[in-house]
């Protein structure tokens, strides 16, 4: 039976008198691509933000490998082995393709100031290991001949390649993607299905958050559905795509209506 890598418990977000996520409870699986989808305002986001330390729950827990993470500084939570990218691509405009994958593998360096500044051998070899390993992942992505180009000046669907090799480069267990097909046209949408298939192929555990329909139903394994913050189904693509809660959700009509 697979285990879950990451469990969402009972978990509730408010911000005042608003509740963004109310009563949330589902499991990925170690080796899944999960999707997380739902109307504009469903508390998507809030719970990627939740789950990556932005936002601490009003109540519920997140246990990621058996241990919680409630609690934990974004830094430490990246430590522990999740990663995630942004729906709005953060990457560093005025560094390299390389220089910004190196910034996700120094999430894992071990070395302090002191052996850093004295250049012992250790930080030597953690600088080399981390080059090396950068490099893969833009060869990976398909990206490694900009490795010395700025950041500011890839394409757009380079600079989210990036994006995910940066992601990738903490050495993360769970990946949390934000819209990765934002402003992507059909064939890139193509590229990206495969993209996300071959990280997961990688060893990676995927949890997404998509607006394409047709991307999410051809790349997950299981979907979960929010509405109005709390969730109102989960299963395969195939027993959401024929769920009347979620036809109504999204065609905002009456679940009797869409059965």
């Amino acid at each position: 039976m697979p285990e879950a890598i990451l469990e969402v418990q009972n978990l509730t977000l408010k911000f005042g008198g608003l509740t963004a996520l109310d009563d949330v409870t589902f499991h990925i699986n170690e080796g899944e691509i999960l999707g997380l989808i739902g109307p504009n305002g469903a508390g998507k986001t809030t719970c990627f933000n939740a789950v990556t330390g932005v936002y601490r729950p009003t109540s519920g827990n997140i246990l990621f490998q058996g241990g919680s993470i409630v609690g934990l500084k974004k830094h430490k939570i990246t430590q522990r082995g999740i990663a995630r990218t942004f729906q709005n691509i953060r990457l560093f405009p005025t560094m390299t393709a390389l220089e910004n994958v190196l910034v996700g593998a120094d999430a894992q360096h071990s070395t302090g100031m002191l052996t850093a500044l004295f250049r012992l051998p250790k930080h030597r070899r953690e600088e080399r290991d981390g080059h090396d390993r950068a490099m893969e992942l833009l060869r990976f992505m398909g990206i490694h001949r900009k490795a010395d180009e700025l950041a500011a000046n890839l394409s757009y669907g380079d600079q989210r390649r990036l994006e995910i090799a940066r992601a990738m480069a903490t050495n993360p267990k769970l990946i949390c993607l934000d819209e990765p097909a934002a402003g992507f046209n059909p064939a890139e949408k193509v590229e990206l299905m495969n993209l996300i298939r071959k990280v997961r192929d990688q060893g990676f555990t995927v949890l997404l958050i998509e607006h394409d329909m047709k991307l999410v139903m051809g790349v997950t394994d299981r979907i979960v559905v929010l509405e109005f913050g709390s969730k109102i189904a989960e299963g395969s693509p195939a027993e959401i795509r024929d769920n009347p809660a979620v036809i109504a959700a999204y065609l905002g009509v009456d679940e009797e209506d869409a059965s």
